[in-house]
C-alpha cells in the first residue's frame, strides 16, 4: 500500500524574511516523518512526532513560540485522530504543556473522552505522568514584542496577518496528515491560537471536524487559518466528505476552501487519501507546507510553487 505524509506550518502572509526558517522547519518535520512512515511506523505515531517537532520550533505558532492572549498568557489547543476506529483526542486552553499534541493522544488512548480543557487537562497530564512546564518555557521574545505592540494600539495586527501587504506577523498553526503502509490514516493539528485572543478562546485546532479529521474510508485532513471561519464551515470534515465521494485530495481541498467564500474566510488544508495521494491548498498569500509521496518524493513550499526538499 502506498504511503504519504503532508505537514504544514500555517497559512497566512509569511513575510519575505521568514521564508527560509519556515521552509527549514517544514523539512525538519517532513524528512524524519517520511523515514518513519516508510519503515512501517503507524500513521498515528508519525503525525504525532511530526507535530511535536513543529511545536518545538519557535518559528511556528504552536508550543514553544505560541502567541500570547490578552492576559499575557500562552494557551494552547491541539487534536489528533486516527481513521480506523475514528478515535480522537483533543485538549484546549492548556498553559503548561510543551507538546499539546502528545497530551491529545493521551486523551485518545487513556480516557473515555475526546476533549479536555484547561486545568482539567493539566490534572489529566500530571495523573498520567506527563511533566508540566512553566509558562516562560513556552515564551519567545517575538511574541512578547507583538503583545506589547497590540497593547500600544496596533489593534489591526491580527487582521493584517491574512492581508497581501507585507508585515512582520506570525500565524503558524502546525499540522500533519499521513497514510501508512497498512492503509490507515491519521491527522493532528496544534496551535497557540489567534494573537490577542480572549483568555479561554478555543479555535478550530482542538475541534474534531473543523481543524482535524481522519477516516480510513476517505483520508485525513488538517486545517489552518482563521479559526472562527474554519469552525463555522467544519472545514476538515468537508474535505473528508469530498474525498469520500471520489474526489482527489487536491480537488477536495479546493472545493472545501471555496466554501469559505461565503464568509470571507481564509485558510489552508493538507490532505491525504487512503490511496497514498497528498495535496495542500490555501487561499491565503502563503502557506508553509511539505508533501512526501512515493511517486513524487519530498516537496516543500511557502509560496505557490513547491520544490524538492
Amino acid at each position: 500500500m502506498p504511503c504519504a505524509l503532508a505537514v504544514h506550518g500555517g497559512a497566512w502572509n509569511v513575510p519575505d524574511g521568514d521564508l527560509e526558517p519556515h521552509r527549514e522547519g517544514i523539512i525538519e518535520a517532513l524528512k524524519p516523518g517520511w523515514d518513519l512512515l516508510r519503515s512501517g511506523c503507524s500513521a498515528l505515531e508519525v503525525v504525532e512526532r511530526a507535530v511535536c517537532t513543529l511545536e518545538d520550533n519557535p518559528t511556528f505558532n504552536a508550543g514553544h513560540g505560541a502567541h500570547l492572549n490578552q492576559a499575557r498568557e500562552v494557551q494552547l489547543d491541539a487534536s489528533i485522530m486516527e481513521g480506523e476506529k475514528l478515535e480522537a483526542g483533543a485538549v484546549a486552553a492548556v498553559q503548561c504543556v510543551r507538546h499539546p499534541v502528545s497530551l491529545a493522544r493521551m486523551v485518545l488512548e487513556l480516557s473515555p473522552h475526546v476533549l479536555i480543557v484547561g486545568n482539567g487537562a493539566h490534572r489529566f497530564a500530571s495523573d498520567h505522568g506527563m511533566e508540566l512546564c512553566r509558562q516562560r518555557d513556552l515564551l519567545v521574545g517575538r511574541e512578547l514584542d507583538r503583545y506589547l505592540r497590540v497593547r500600544d494600539g496596533e489593534d489591526d495586527l491580527v487582521i493584517r496577518e491574512f492581508d497581501d501587504d507585507p508585515l512582520d506577523t506570525h500565524f503558524g498553526t502546525v499540522g500533519a496528515v499521513a497514510c501508512d503502509c497498512s492503509g490507515h490514516v491519521a491527522a493532528a493539528t496544534s496551535t497557540g491560537g489567534t494573537q490577542d485572543k480572549l483568555p479561554g478562546r478555543v479555535g478550530d485546532s482542538a475541534v474534531i471536524g473543523a481543524g482535524t479529521y481522519a477516516d480510513d474510508r476517505a483520508g485525513a485532513v488538517s486545517s489552518t487559518g482563521w479559526g472562527e471561519g474554519i469552525l463555522r464551515m467544519a472545514l476538515a470534515k468537508a474535505g473528508i466528505d469530498r474525498m469520500a465521494s471520489g474526489m482527489s485530495p487536491g480537488r477536495a481541498g479546493q472545493a472545501s476552501i471555496r466554501t469559505l467564500d461565503r464568509i470571507q474566510g481564509k485558510a489552508g488544508l493538507i490532505l491525504v487519501d487512503r490511496l497514498g495521494h497528498a495535496s495542500a491548498v490555501f487561499n491565503t498569500p502563503r502557506m508553509a507546507r511539505g508533501i512526501a509521496t512515493q511517486d513524487r518524493g519530498l516537496l516543500v513550499g511557502v509560496d505557490r510553487r513547491m520544490t524538492r526538499a
